[in-house]
């Protein structure tokens, strides 16, 4: 299932569904936090749907809309928010990629692993190089795993939910592959450089959330037609907190070389993808 867009009311909504319907693509309106989103049920139809989303923004009052209402509206259809908790789960899942998803799962699971007296054997397996005696440079994946360990319930929230807000966004409306590359790259590089910064005992995706921070950044300005980008004020406190991160005025144990290398990573490669025609 794909969002393809959002409307300010399940009327304006329900006519394009409608409409849709008549052209044998099957779309559903769920509620979301301002207005309704347009759900399509099988993704090889986004693209057509898509297409008549932007001409129904640019003309809702089209004759063409009244007349699919009558023809294949239902009289009896009632828009139903459904329970609470089953929406926040619905807008959860949608907000976000089967990718998104995916790291938020493994985050989660190794943290509660933490919590329930595994806490040294995965440090000892999924740690970098050199924190724990023993490790060799065979073990590859060192490079990488140390993103996908929290040390506190703050540390991981706080990582979580920009990696779901910002990461879903840029799967969901750019696909998949520039994720899993500011995932790979801004999961390793800016690791190796917090090795030699501050020593080898760290871990968080602080380095891919800054990553995808400016990656959403880069777009939002460069090609705002893809429909991600960050607000200036939004921008403006990750990067205050980037910065206090290196005056210690917290009295907390920063990663800032991950945070840093990660937020180029991802100036980069927005930067690159933004040339891209596609």
């Amino acid at each position: 299932m794909i969002e393809i867009g959002r409307l300010p009311n399940e009327r304006a909504a329900q006519a394009l569904v409608d409409y849709l319907k008549g052209q044998n693509i099957d779309c559903k309106v769920i509620a979301a936090e301002q207005g309704v989103s347009l759900i399509v049920i099988h993704d090889q139809d986004s693209v057509r749907a898509g297409i008549e989303y932007q001409r129904f923004i640019q003309n809702p009052y089209d004759e063409k809309y009244l007349q699919a209402s009558w023809d294949n509206g239902d009289t009896n259809a009632k828009f139903d928010y459904g329970a609470p908790a089953l929406q926040l789960l619905t807008q959860f899942i949608t907000g976000a990629g089967p990718l998104t998803l995916s790291v938020f799962g493994v985050c989660i699971l190794i943290f509660a692993g933490f919590n329930l007296g595994f806490a040294n054997p995965i440090y000892e397996y999924l740690s970098f190089f050199n924190a724990v005696p023993g490790t060799e440079l065979t073990d590859f994946w060192r490079v990488f795993t140390p993103s996908l360990l929290h040390f506190s319930a703050l540390h991981i929230i706080f990582n979580l939910l920009w990696w779901w807000y910002l990461g879903g966004k840029i799967e969901n409306k750019i696909g998949v592959s520039p994720l899993l590359t500011l995932l790979l790259v801004a999961g390793t590089l800016p690791n190796i450089l917090q090795y030699f910064i501050g020593g080898p005992h760290f871990g968080g995706l602080s380095g891919v959330v800054y990553g995808v921070v400016g990656y959403t950044w880069i777009m939002g300005v460069k090609r705002p037609e893809k429909g991600i980008g960050l607000p200036p004020a939004l921008m403006g406190f990750l990067m205050l907190w980037l910065v206090f991160g290196f005056t210690d005025l917290f009295g907390l144990s920063i990663a800032n070389g991950a945070h840093t290398g990660g937020l180029v990573v991802g100036l980069l490669q927005g930067l690159i993808d933004s040339k891209r025609r596609t």
